[in-house]
């Protein structure tokens, strides 16, 4: 109820939708859809895959051409996905970078016999970085999408002296997947440019967790979206980091955090989680690696997106207790 519904509503209006809302564009709200949605053409104002594809998902019930423009490119699983069940969509990227969509609506979508969902890069990024951080993992994590959309925080946990070997790379239902082998290594600070954000913009807790452990510091750039998740995942992460000893500073859309890499004199505070399962998982991972245990003040949400976390970092050797 505190995310901006306003920026998924306003294409939706220039569709012909009519949106009652008790505040503004948030949660609870009433829509009443037209008699006949009306094709548009939408310049996306943010690095949004969550309103690039509510339009498409629209602009499927449309008579005619839906357009989405996209100044930077986010993860195009709708797009991938809308084309494999037979919709008619073209991408153009143009000499900018910037690319057009164009979806054909109202035409035959068929399902297909059997659709296989690649490992979700946003879960698998808490067991890579916990086998990073703990001395003497080895582990390999298999079915991971590698869709370039999604692989920033490999892209960064590799510049930052990571041993992450993906092998075995193939095709699964339409994406790129690969087995991760993921060893325990001394990491180095290193500067993440804002271009990098859409592709990790669910990952960046748990690098912020890589970084205070890492040599140096770490400065990642352009979080401003991380204020409209779940949480403002940026304060909360910033908050997170002070309960447990990490040097940081935390700008309006920056932080940056200053590691120490045997773990000396972090962990053993409690983190307020905001009802927000990435931050929670983030916070256990660190406490896998401080030297005193870090305890979040809720787990339960954390079955949102990953039912099974407690019990693979059991069976990878790490232990989560109730907190006292």
């Amino acid at each position: 109820s505190r995310r901006p519904m306003g920026r998924v509503l306003d294409p939706l209006r220039q569709m012909g939708v009519q949106v009652l809302a008790r505040s503004k564009d948030r949660l609870p709200l009433s829509i009443r859809g037209p008699r006949v949605a009306a094709p548009i053409e939408y310049r996306v104002p943010m690095a949004s895959a969550q309103v690039k594809s509510a339009v498409l998902l629209a602009g499927l019930n449309t008579p005619g051409v839906t357009t989405v423009i996209e100044p930077i490119m986010t993860r195009d699983h709708t797009e991938r996905m809308l084309e494999g069940f037979g919709a008619k969509v073209s991408v153009e990227t143009d000499a900018s970078g910037t690319r057009i969509i164009r979806l054909e609506g109202q035409g035959e979508l068929k399902g297909v016999p059997d659709f296989v969902v690649p490992g979700d890069p946003s879960s698998a990024a808490f067991l890579v970085v916990a086998a990073l951080l703990v001395p003497g993992s080895d582990v390999v994590i298999e079915n991971a999408l590698m869709n370039p959309t999604r692989t920033g925080l490999i892209e960064t946990l590799r510049e930052m002296g990571a041993s992450i070997e993906a092998v075995n790379p193939r095709l699964s239902g339409g994406e790129e997947v690969a087995d991760l082998h993921v060893r325990h290594s001394a990491l180095r600070g290193v500067t993440v440019p804002a271009s990098r954000a859409p592709s990790m913009i669910d990952e960046y807790p748990v690098l912020a967790v890589a970084a205070a452990f890492a040599e140096g510091e770490t400065l990642m750039q352009g979080l401003d979206e991380l204020r409209v998740k779940e949480s403002d995942r940026l304060a909360a992460v910033a908050a997170g980091l002070k309960a447990n000893g990490v040097v940081h500073e935390e700008g309006e859309d920056w932080l940056r955090v200053t590691g120490r890499p045997d773990g000396s004199g972090l962990g053993g505070g409690r983190v307020e989680t905001h009802l927000d399962h990435r931050i929670a998982m983030s916070f256990l991972i660190m406490g896998l690696a401080s030297q005193h245990p870090v305890s979040v003040d809720d787990a339960t949400m954390i079955a949102t997106s990953f039912p099974e976390f407690e019990g693979l970092i059991a069976t990878l050797g790490g232990e989560l207790q109730p907190a006292e």
